[in-house]
C-alpha cells in the first residue's frame, strides 16, 4: 500500500465522522440526545481520529522517520480506537433517546468502548514516546512531547467519562467530574495537540519562515499548559471553583504567550486562504472561550452552575475552536499528503479554497449567533448559515481529492491562487458575515416575537428589575408547592430541593432547566423574566405524565391566568364527582347506529390530533382520537372514533393522517392482512392508506398499535367496525356502545403508570362518564331494540347488563349464542366481553320506565359505566 493510499483511507475515516456529525447537526432537536452526539461525534470521533492520524504523521516528519514503519500497528490502533469510539457514541445516542436513563447494559457498553479506546490511546502515546526517545536528535523533536502529554490527558479523561456515564454519583460529583472530563479532553487532548502542531504547521500554511522565539515559547509553554490543566482538574476534584478559575486563567496566559510568538509570522504574511483564516479564527475562539470560562467559573454559585456555563461554552469550543482548526488544517494537509506531485496538490488546494474567506466569515458570524442566548427563527437561520459554511468542507474535500488524484500526468502547473489581496479578503469576509445578517433578518421577519418587536407577545413584557425567588420541594410525584404566582415582568429564580425519593429535575418551556438531582440535592434555576402563565415540569420519562408540573401564574392579570379552557386539567385529588351535572356545553355522543350504506366500497379519511375533551363533569383530559374533518373544516375527533358499518364482502379504504405531536398508527380487527405495512407507525405530518375487505361478520375493534399501545388506547385511540351478519333482521332501534377505561393524567393525557397498574379513574360508555344518565337512550314499549357493544379496554372486560331487561338474542364474536323463537333456550342477562371483543344483544321492554344499563362489574359501573334507557 502506498503512502498516498494509506492517507486516503485514513482521511475517509475522519470524513465519515464529519458526515455523521453534519447529519446530527442538521437534525437538531428532532434527534434525541443530539447535543451529546454532536460533542462525541466531533470530539471523540472526527477530532480524535485526526489527532491519531496526523500526530503520527507529524512525528515521523519532524523526526525524519520512514512513513512505512509500524504502519500495521498504527492501522490496528486506529481500528481498535474506532470500535471503542463507535460503541461509546452509539451508547450515548441510546441514552439520549431514553432521555438520560442509563441502564446497566448501556453503562457496561460505554465502559467496554472506553476501555478499547483507552488501550488504543495508551498504545499510541507509548509508541510516540518510544519513537522520540530512540530517534536521532531533531530540531522539532520536542514538539512530539505535546502529543505524548495530550494522550496522557485523554487517558485520564476517558476514566472520568466512564465514571460519569454510570449516572449514580452523589451530590455535585457529576458536575465536578464533567468539568474535569471536559478539561482533560478539550484543553488537554485536543488543545495540546493543536497548539503543538501549529508550532510548525502555522508558518507552513502561511508559506513563511518560522518566527524567532517560537521554538523556545513552545518548550516553555508545554509545562505551563499542563500545569494549568492540572490546576483546573484539581479544583474540580477538591470542589474549589476559584482554583479551577485560576487554572483557566493560567491556561489562557500560557496559550497567549505561545501564540504571541507567532505574531511576526502574521505580520509578514497575512492569512488569506481558507486554511489560514479558519485556523486563525479557531485559535481566537479558544483564547476568548478560556477567558470567558475563567470568569464564569469564578462567579458561578455552585458546581452545577459551573457545568451549565461550560455547556453554554460548548458551541464556542466545539464549533468555534475545534471545528475551524480541524477543517482549516485538513484543508491544507489533505492536498499535501494525497498529491502525487506539486501540481496535484495545487489543484486540490484551489478546490478547498473556493470562497474561503466568505465561508470563514459566514461560519464565525453564524457561530456567534449560535453561541449567544436566544431562540426562534433569527437564531435558527443565523446558525444554519454557520452549519452550511462549515459543512461545505465535506463536498469540497471530496471534489478536491478526486481532482488531485485524477489529474492528468501532462497537466501544467497554474499559479497558486491562495494569496489574495487584503481588500479582497476583507470584502469576502464581510460577504460571509452579510449572509448571516440577511438570514437573521429573514428570521426576524418570520418571527418578530423572537426579538421583541412591536406586535409580538414579548414586546408587551417589560422587565420590572425585581426578582421573585421561590423554594420548591418534591413530595412523591408532585412539586410542592405545585403552583406559584409571579408578578408580570419579574425575574423568577427557583431554588429546587429534591425532598423526594427519586431523581428529579425541573425544566422550563424554553429549555432552561436544572441538572437531574438525586434525593437531597439542590439546584437553582434562573427562569428569566416571566411574561405569561406557563408550566415547568420534570423531564424524567413518565414523571410529567404523572403530574410533576409546576404552574407558574402571572399575578394580577386575570385575563392571562391561563390560556387553557376553564375546566380542570389537573389530576383529581380524590374521586371524580360523578353526581355533578355536565357543563352547559355538554352534548352526549349520539349512540344511534345507522344502517349499513348500500355501496360496497367505503372510503374514509381519519385525522389524528391532540385535543382537550371533557370526559366527566368538570374534568378535561388530553386525548389523541381519530376524527373526521367535515367539508366546513370542523374537526370531529372524539373517543371512540367514527363507527364504521358494512356487510360481509364490503371493502374499506381509510386514509390516516397524523396531525398530532407524536407517532401513531391504526389496526382494524375487521380485516385480515399482514400488519407490516398498513399498521406501521407514521410520524407527525405523514399519512398512509389502509385497505381491507370484511370477510367475516362481527363487532370489531380498531385501535392504535403504536407502543406503548395501552397508553395510546387509553388516550382515546379506538373505535368500532360493525359488519352485519348475513340476513340480519331489521329492528326498531339500534344503538352502539364502546366501553373503555380512563387513567387521568392531567394535561398530557393518560397516566402511563396508572395504565400499567390498572388503576383506572373512570370506566365509560362512548367516552364520557354516565353521559346517558343525562341523555338517555330512547325506546317505546314493545319495540325491538338492538344494542351493539364493543370493549376497547385497554385492560378491563365488560359484563353488559340492562337492569329490568332480559335478552332474547345474543351475538358475540361472530356467532349467536341465543336467538328468539326457541322457547327452550331461555334468555340471557349479560353480554360478557373480554378487551377487544364485541357483539350485540336484542330485547323488548315490557312497560314504560327507566331501565339502567351498566357493566355488571359493579366497581366499574360506579366509576361511570352507567346509563339509562328511557322507555315510553
Amino acid at each position: 500500500m502506498t503512502m498516498r493510499t494509506w492517507n486516503l483511507r485514513a482521511g475517509l475515516v475522519v470524513l465519515a465522522w464529519l458526515i455523521a456529525l453534519l447529519g446530527v447537526t442538521i437534525s437538531g432537536n428532532s434527534l434525541a440526545g443530539g447535543h451529546w452526539l454532536m460533542i462525541h461525534l466531533l470530539g471523540l470521533g472526527a477530532a480524535s481520529n485526526a489527532i491519531l492520524i496526523w500526530s503520527w504523521y507529524f512525528t515521523e516528519a519532524v523526526l525524519r522517520l520512514s512513513h512505512t514503519e509500524q504502519r500495521v500497528q498504527h492501522a490496528v490502533r486506529l481500528i481498535a480506537f474506532n470500535i471503542g469510539a463507535v460503541t461509546v457514541v452509539v451508547s450515548y445516542g441510546i441514552i439520549g433517546a431514553q432521555r438520560g436513563e442509563v441502564s446497566h447494559a448501556l453503562w457496561y457498553a460505554i465502559v467496554a468502548g472506553a476501555t478499547v479506546a483507552f488501550a488504543a490511546i495508551a498504545w499510541h502515546s507509548a509508541s510516540l514516546f518510544q519513537r522520540v526517545r530512540t530517534a536521532l536528535p531533531s530540531r522539532f523533536g520536542p514538539m512530539v512531547h505535546f502529543y505524548v502529554a495530550s494522550g496522557t490527558m485523554l487517558l485520564i479523561g476517558i476514566g472520568f467519562g466512564a465514571t460519569i456515564a454510570r449516572g449514580d454519583l452523589p451530590g455535585d460529583w457529576p458536575a465536578r467530574l464533567a468539568v474535569a472530563h471536559a478539561t482533560l479532553n478539550v484543553f488537554g487532548w485536543i488543545g495540546l495537540t493543536v497548539i503543538g502542531t501549529l508550532v510548525t504547521l502555522w508558518p507552513t500554511i502561511l508559506r513563511t519562515r518560522m518566527a524567532d522565539g517560537v521554538e523556545k515559547a513552545a518548550k516553555n509553554g508545554l509545562p505551563l499548559l499542563c500545569a494549568a490543566i492540572v490546576v483546573i482538574v484539581t479544583g474540580a476534584l477538591i470542589g474549589l471553583q476559584v482554583v479551577s478559575a485560576i487554572g483557566m486563567l493560567g491556561y489562557a496566559a500560557a496559550f497567549g504567550y505561545m501564540a504571541w510568538s507567532h505574531a511576526d509570522e502574521v505580520r509578514r504574511k497575512t492569512p488569506s486562504s481558507f486554511a489560514g483564516l479558519s485556523v486563525l479564527a479557531g485559535v481566537l475562539w479558544l483564547f476568548v472561550s478560556v477567558i470567558v470560562g475563567a470568569i464564569a467559573y469564578a462567579t458561578a454559585p455552585d458546581w452545577e452552575s459551573v457545568y451549565d456555563r461550560l455547556n453554554i461554552l460548548t458551541t464556542a469550543l466545539l464549533g468555534g475552536f475545534l471545528a475551524q482548526v480541524l477543517l482549516g488544517a485538513l484543508s491544507y494537509l489533505i492536498p499535501v499528503v494525497l498529491g502525487k506531485k506539486p501540481i496535484a496538490t495545487q489543484a486540490s488546494m484551489r478546490v478547498l479554497d473556493i470562497a474561503g474567506p466568505a465561508r470563514v466569515g459566514a461560519a464565525n458570524a453564524g457561530l456567534l449567533v449560535w453561541a449567544l442566548p436566544g431562540s426562534g427563527w433569527p437564531h435558527t437561520l443565523g446558525a444554519a448559515v454557520a452549519v452550511v459554511a462549515l459543512g461545505s468542507f465535506i463536498p469540497l474535500v471530496i471534489w478536491g481529492a478526486y481532482k488531485g488524484l485524477r489529474l492528468p500526468d501532462d497537466a501544467r502547473s497554474r499559479p497558486n491562487p491562495t494569496a489574495r489581496p487584503g481588500g479582497v479578503v476583507l470584502g469576502s469576509l464581510a460577504a460571509g458575515v452579510a449572509a448571516v445578517v440577511v438570514a437573521a433578518a429573514v428570521g426576524v421577519a418570520v418571527d418578530p416575537a423572537a426579538v421583541g418587536l412591536p406586535g409580538s407577545d414579548k414586546s408587551t413584557v417589560v422587565a420590572t428589575g425585581q426578582t421573585t425567588t421561590v423554594d420548591i420541594g418534591i413530595k412523591g410525584m408532585r412539586f410542592t408547592p405545585g403552583k406559584i404566582e409571579v408578578p408580570r415582568g419579574n425575574r423568577l429564580v427557583i431554588n429546587l430541593t429534591n425532598t423526594g425519593t427519586q431523581t428529579h429535575d425541573i425544566v422550563m418551556p424554553d429549555g432552561r432547566g436544572t441538572p437531574r438531582l438525586s434525593p437531597g440535592e439542590k439546584a437553582t434555576l434562573d427562569a428569566g423574566v416571566i411574561g405569561a402563565t406557563q408550566q415547568a415540569w420534570c423531564s424524567l420519562p413518565g414523571h410529567r405524565q404523572m403530574g410533576m408540573v409546576l404552574d407558574i401564574v402571572v399575578a394580577g392579570s386575570p385575563a392571562e391566568k391561563s390560556t387553557e379552557p376553564t375546566m380542570n386539567h389537573e389530576m383529581p385529588s380524590g374521586p371524580v364527582d360523578l353526581e355533578a351535572a355536565p357543563g352547559p356545553g355538554f352534548v352526549a355522543r349520539d349512540p344511534n347506529l345507522p344502517p349499513a350504506p348500500p355501496e360496497k366500497m367505503h372510503r374514509y379519511r381519519f385525522e389524528v390530533r391532540d385535543v382537550q375533551r371533557e370526559v366527566a363533569p368538570g374534568v378535561t383530559q388530553t386525548q389523541w382520537p381519530y376524527g373526521i374533518v367535515a367539508a366546513d373544516g370542523n374537526y370531529s375527533g372524539s373517543a371512540p372514533g367514527p363507527t364504521l358499518r358494512g356487510r360481509v364482502g364490503d371493502s374499506f379504504e381509510i386514509t390516516l393522517v397524523n396531525n398530532a405531536t407524536m407517532g401513531h398508527s391504526i389496526d382494524f380487527h375487521a380485516g385480515a392482512l399482514a400488519p407490516d405495512g398498513p399498521m406501521r407507525t407514521i410520524q407527525p405530518g405523514e399519512s398512509l392508506v389502509y385497505r381491507f375487505t370484511a370477510t367475516r361478520s362481527g363487532a370489531w375493534l380498531y385501535h392504535c398499535s403504536t407502543m406503548p399501545m395501552s397508553v395510546h388506547i387509553a388516550n382515546g385511540m379506538f373505535g368500532a367496525v360493525i359488519i352485519d351478519p348475513p340476513n340480519l333482521p331489521a329492528v326498531d332501534r339500534e344503538y352502539v356502545l364502546v366501553q373503555s377505561e380512563m387513567y387521568l393524567g392531567g394535561k398530557d393525557g393518560a397516566d402511563p403508570a396508572k395504565v400499567a397498574d390498572g388503576r383506572r379513574d373512570l370506566v365509560v360508555f362512548n367516552g364520557y362518564a354516565n353521559q346517558y344518565d343525562h341523555a338517555p337512550l330512547k325506546a317505546k314499549v314493545g319495540e325491538r331494540v338492538r344494542i351493539w357493544v364493543v370493549d376497547a379496554g385497554p385492560n378491563l372486560g365488560s359484563a353488559f347488563h340492562i337492569v329490568g331487561g332480559q335478552f332474547d338474542t345474543v351475538f358475540k364474536e361472530g356467532s349467536y349464542s341465543l336467538r328468539p323463537g326457541n322457547a327452550e333456550a331461555g334468555g340471557a342477562q349479560v353480554l360478557d366481553l373480554a378487551p377487544a371483543q364485541g357483539g350485540f344483544v336484542e330485547l323488548s321492554f315490557p312497560e314504560a320506565g327507566h331501565y339502567p344499563f351498566v357493566t355488571h362489574a359493579m366497581a366499574d359501573a360506579e366509576k361511570g359505566a352507567h346509563g339509562v334507557v328511557e322507555v315510553e
